[in-house]
């Protein structure tokens, strides 16, 4: 039988077949199931977020004298304790004499020959804080909130120590330690002239505390104390209150030898000063130092020799524990000496040197004989030809009495261009010892 269809109706029915065949094709069936699923997502995260809100109420629980409060802590290393809890040991250690002192102890299990130790009193926890701590326990079933103060409001900083190994350290910096050192280097980066010439000088003068330098001044102490020549020739020769000398020496550099006046083991300690100071790239002031050693910084410059700008810089340096460590028995210039830090081993040998063992003070002999070691050092300081204006000053003392202490050590006053100046001839000739007619 014929088919009473056109072919323009065929044409459209196939077409309209090849739509509804599209529509039904399995990518747009994948395409609803994913939209149909990210909306069943979104309920159940919608009703999830409903059930987590509780509405509880906040219980503020206060730290307790006879219970301990909960111990906060973490390891830096990595550690987990919560992989094998059942064998990891925990405990607690209190200070008998000190209560506030914890030390908390972790363990990983019974075999283990390393224990995390945390204090609440060293490294980390000894740093400043400024906030506190609290551990918060929810409680859904009751919906109340418990917040808890932590014992000592510090976070314990476990770190490996391998058990009966004596005096190990940690590797964390100690804070004060990490905070000074900040602070110096923002300093030479960003502080003024006279910030940086102080923080210099307190480096230099604060050497003497640190470990190292310690041993190095026992060292220093011991082998000054095996050379008894040199403790001997510091003695005062005779009744003439002198530094040590050689009557019969050719030159004026054996006259009075600068060995026998500064040891061999005080001239490290020398060096810290003035020298110190000159390698430095920033600008110093000398405001503090005498005047005398002040006035002739210029000639350190001009040395080109290293070791007799070492030499002369040691002199100066001694020349200004002198002067400073008389000020500071005195009552009227106290307050120019009062911040000068002496080396500890040149303030044992002044103090034994030139103080009254039952007074601490300065008697006239002893004041006297300070002056003398003061004077000698000028004139190798200047070549023999020391100029009496600026030793004066830092002394205190008039132009005649000045020239009586230099004749008293077997000098020569001449006048050099309206200038009085001290000179020793060699070999030495002292006055006579004029004695007071008694009455």
């Amino acid at each position: 039988m014929d088919s009473d269809l056109s072919p323009s109706m065929v044409n459209h029915l196939e077409h309209t077949s090849m739509v509804t065949d599209l529509s039904l094709s399995p990518k747009n069936e994948d395409k609803k199931e994913k939209k149909k699923k990210k909306k069943k997502q979104k309920k159940e995260e919608k009703e999830k977020s409903q059930e987590l809100s509780v509405q509880a109420t906040v219980e503020m629980v206060k730290e307790q004298t006879d219970k301990l409060a909960p111990l906060v802590g973490y390891f830096p290393s990595g550690f987990d304790p919560n992989k094998d809890p059942s064998s990891t040991i925990t405990r607690v250690f209190r200070n008998k004499d000190k209560p506030k002192r914890l030390e908390l102890v972790v363990t990983p299990n019974a075999t283990s020959k390393v224990d995390f130790v945390g204090t609440n009193y060293s490294g980390e926890a000894a740093a400043g804080q400024h906030c506190s701590y609290a551990l918060g326990v929810l409680d859904k079933e009751t919906q109340t909130l418990k917040i808890v103060p932590i014992a000592s409001n510090k976070i314990f900083r476990l770190e490996p120590k391998i058990r009966g190994l004596v005096g190990q350290k940690s590797e964390q910096t100690e804070p004060s330690k990490l905070k000074s050192e900040q602070m110096e280097e923002l300093t030479n980066h960003y502080g003024t002239i006279r910030s940086r010439r102080e923080a210099e000088k307190l480096r230099v003068l604060h050497k003497e505390h640190d470990p190292s330098s310690q041993r190095d001044l026992l060292g220093t102490i011991n082998q000054i104390a095996v050379k008894k020549e040199d403790i001997g020739s510091s003695e005062v020769h005779g009744s003439r209150n002198t530094p040590p000398y050689n009557s019969a020496a050719a030159t004026p550099q054996e006259a009075y030898p600068l060995e026998k006046i500064i040891f061999e083991g005080e001239w490290d300690f020398l060096l810290e000063d003035i020298y110190d100071l000159l390698q430095t790239e920033t600008e110093v002031t000398w405001d503090a130092y005498p005047t005398f050693v002040a006035n002739r910084i210029h000639k350190l410059h001009e040395i080109k020799d290293e070791e007799e700008k070492k030499r002369l810089s040691c002199v100066f340096s001694y020349i200004t524990h002198l002067v400073k460590f008389k000020d500071k028995h005195s009552m009227d210039h106290f307050s120019s000496a009062k911040k000068h830090r002496l080396p500890r081993i040149i303030l044992q040998k002044f103090s034994s040197m030139f103080e009254d063992p039952d007074s601490h003070k300065l008697s006239p002999d002893k004041h006297s004989l300070l002056i003398s070691y003061v004077l000698v050092l000028t004139l190798h300081a200047d070549g023999f030809r020391a100029n009496l204006t600026d030793i004066a000053k830092d002394l205190k003392l008039d132009t005649g009495t000045l020239r009586e202490h230099y004749e008293h050590l077997g000098c020569k006053l001449v006048r050099d261009k309206k200038t009085l100046v001290a000179t020793l001839p060699t070999p030495l000739k002292f006055p006579s010892m004029r004695q007071k007619r008694r009455q």
